[in-house]
C-alpha cells in the first residue's frame, strides 16, 4: 500500500529527468543527435512543471502513454500478448484512428505535460502515416517498438530529419533464441536494420521480453557488448506475461526479478553510455504498478483508453472524450481505489492476474 510519504509525481519525475540525462549521456558521440537531446531536455523540464503544476490544482497527468497505432503485424511471434487478446490482425482491421485523429491525441499530450509516448501494435511501422505525423510534435519522445523487419529507406531518411522518433527493435537474445519465437530469419533482418541505423547515425535501441529461460543470457556481458558493438545504446528489459497458464513458468517471480535488479545494477556501471531500463521494474520502490494513469496508460489502435496493453479494457474512447477526460476514466479510478495495482503477483502483470477483478468492474460500470 502506498504510505502518505510516497509522492507518485516527484518519483515518476525524478525518473524521466534520470532517463532524459542517460539518453544525452548515450547520444555525445553523435552531434547531431546529442543537439536534439539538449533540446529535448529543456521541453521534458518544462513539461515536468506542467505535470507539477497539475498535482497542485489535485489533477495528476502521468509522463508516460503507450498507444498501439495499429492492430496489424506481419509476425506471428510466441506467446504474444496483443494475438493472445485478439488485438492483433494480419489484415488492416477497420475504425482504427487516423493520422489526424492521432495527432489530435499528441497536441494535448504536449499541452498537459506528457513526455514519452511509446508507438506499439502489431507493427507500428505498418502505420507510416501515423509516425510521420507525430514527428510533428517534436517536444515529445517518441520510442517506436518494432519487429525490425521493415526498415527501409524512407524509414532512414524520417529518422534522420526527426530526431524524436526513435526505433526500439525487439530480439530476444541471440538468433536461435529470436528466431524461434519470432519467426525463421528474423534475426538476420534486426541484424541488417541495425547496421543501416548505425552507418546513418541514427540512434536506436533493443527491446528484450526477459524470461525465465532467456534472462541469463540477454542481460550477459556478451549480450550488450553485443548489442553496444552494433550501435545499440538502449536496451529495454521488459518482462514476459503469461497469455495462458501453460507459459506462466516464463514470468519472472520476485527471485528471477531481484537477479534482473542486481544484473541491471552491474551493467549500468560497466556501460554508462546506454540507457537500460526494466520494465515493469521493481514496482515495490514505485508503490505499486504504474498502469491504470498512475504512470501511463494505453490507447488501443481505436482509441479506447485501457489500464495497460495486457490489461485490454475501456469503458471510454479518447475520440470521443479528449485525453484528460480519459486519464479521470472511472475504470481507472475503480482500480486504483480497489488497490488492485498495490497487490501481490506471481510475475508479468499484476492486472493480468487480476483480469477477473478488472472485468467484474467494467461490467458494474456498464450494469
Amino acid at each position: 500500500m502506498i504510505t502518505n510519504e510516497f509522492n507518485i509525481e516527484r518519483y515518476l519525475s525524478n525518473g524521466v529527468e534520470k532517463i532524459v540525462k542517460n539518453a544525452l549521456k548515450a547520444s555525445l558521440s553523435n552531434p547531431r543527435e546529442s543537439i536534439f537531446m539538449g533540446k529535448y531536455a529543456l521541453a521534458s523540464r518544462k513539461a515536468t512543471e506542467k505535470r507539477r503544476a497539475a498535482e497542485a490544482a489535485g489533477e495528476h497527468i502521468p509522463p508516460f502513454l503507450i498507444a498501439s497505432i495499429t492492430s496489424n503485424c506481419n509476425l506471428h511471434c510466441a506467446g504474444c500478448y496483443s494475438r493472445a487478446n485478439h488485438a492483433c490482425a494480419d489484415s488492416a482491421p477497420v475504425n482504427q484512428l487516423t493520422a489526424k485523429e492521432w495527432q489530435k491525441i499528441f497536441d494535448e499530450a504536449n499541452n498537459l505535460g506528457v513526455g514519452f509516448i511509446l508507438f506499439v501494435g502489431g507493427e507500428p511501422f505498418i502505420r507510416r502515416d501515423v509516425i510521420a505525423i507525430s514527428a510533428k510534435t517534436p517536444d515529445i519522445l517518441f520510442p517506436i517498438f518494432t519487429n525490425g523487419t521493415m526498415v527501409d529507406d524512407d524509414y532512414l531518411e524520417l529518422f534522420d530529419k526527426n530526431r524524436n522518433l526513435l526505433p526500439i527493435l525487439s530480439i530476444e537474445g541471440g538468433e536461435k533464441t529470436t528466431d524461434n519465437r519470432r519467426g525463421k530469419g528474423v534475426y538476420k533482418k534486426l541484424n541488417t536494420s541495425m547496421k543501416r541505423m548505425k552507418d546513418a547515425g541514427i540512434l536506436f535501441g533493443a527491446s528484450v521480453t526477459v524470461t525465465t529461460e532467456n534472462m541469463q543470457e540477454v542481460l550477459s556481458d556478451e549480450f550488450v557488448n553485443r548489442m553496444y558493438e552494433k550501435g545499440t545504446k538502449a536496451i529495454i528489459y521488459v518482462e514476459f506475461v503469461p497469455t495462458t497458464e501453460e507459459t506462466s513458468y516464463l514470468a519472472p517471480g520476485d527471485k528471477e526479478r531481484e537477479y534482473i535488479k542486481n544484473e541491471l545494477t552491474r551493467l549500468r556501471m560497466d556501460y554508462d553510455d546506454m540507457v537500460l531500463i526494466s520494465f515493469p521494474g521493481d514496482e515495490k520502490s514505485s508503490g505499486g504498478c504504474l498502469a491504470a494513469g498512475r504512470g501511463f496508460f494505453h490507447i488501443n489502435s481505436h482509441g479506447g483508453a485501457e489500464p495497460c496493453p495486457f490489461s485490454p479494457y475501456s469503458d471510454l474512447n479518447v475520440k470521443e472524450t479528449g485525453l484528460k477526460s480519459a486519464m479521470d476514466s472511472p475504470l481507472f479510478k475503480r482500480i486504483k481505489e480497489q488497490e488492485l495495482l498495490m497487490e501481490e503477483h506471481a510475475g508479468g502483470c499484476v492486472l493480468f492476474e487480476r483480469r477477473e477483478q478488472v472485468e467484474a468492474i467494467l461490467s458494474n460500470e456498464t450494469a
